[in-house]
């Protein structure tokens, strides 16, 4: 794989996980958790993403199989889900894709919020689970998943150091902050959704 396409898939992960915009999310589900269960989602929401997202891309395009679904019309359309979200995050409303008020509501009176909401499907919501899928489908041999398997592994190992410094983060950007890097993520991620797009159309249209 060429380091420019290794680069191109880690930013596209990235961009749709938004790990710095979940630290605001982190911050609001655990500000009520006694200081242990809040260390322990430090550690157990980026797992569970982690995990979440290795076993989509080894068998979320066998289970779309299962339901006589071509990897182009999944391109096509999980292309389209991907854009939505992209021009969420550029209004800075992303995670209300990925989560409904009542979900949020009742993940703040809950203390086991490590896995739902924020590890699914705030992290690894539909969004980034459609692009890993879409990146197994291009990694055509085991070296190629070795390497995605690593960027999900970084992004979740990230997403831990921000956890552990969110408060540090929350006070140095603000909301404000996290909301402008959260719109430069959705411009990018816009692109890699078109490109995704014309990809399943070409492929369900063109020669293959």
């Amino acid at each position: 794989m060429a380091w420019s396409s290794f680069v191109k898939q880690f930013v596209a992960v990235f961009a749709v996980i938004d790990p710095v915009g979940a630290v605001f999310f982190f911050i609001m589900f655990t500000r009520n958790l006694p200081p242990r269960e809040k260390a322990r989602t430090v550690y157990v929401a980026p797992a569970a993403m982690a995990l979440t997202l290795m076993l989509a891309f080894f068998f979320g395009e066998n289970l779309i199989g299962l339901f006589g679904i071509s990897i182009y019309s999944f391109m096509a359309g999980g292309g389209i889900l991907i854009l939505l979200t992209a021009i969420a995050m550029m209004g800075a409303y992303a995670p209300l894709l990925k989560s409904t008020a009542v979900e949020e509501r009742e993940a703040e009176e809950s203390q086991n919020v490590a896995v739902v909401p924020l590890a699914v499907p705030l992290l690894a919501g539909p969004g980034a689970i459609t692009t890993v899928i879409i990146l197994h489908n291009a990694a055509p041999g085991w070296a190629e998943s070795l390497i995605m398997l690593s960027i999900i592994a970084g992004i979740a190992a990230v997403t831990l150091v921000l956890f552990m410094q969110a408060d540090r983060i929350a006070g140095l950007l603000g909301r404000t902050g996290m909301n402008i890097f959260t719109r430069l993520l959705g411009l990018i991620l816009t692109s890699y959704a078109v490109e995704i797009i014309a990809a399943g159309i070409k492929g369900l249209f063109g020669d293959h």
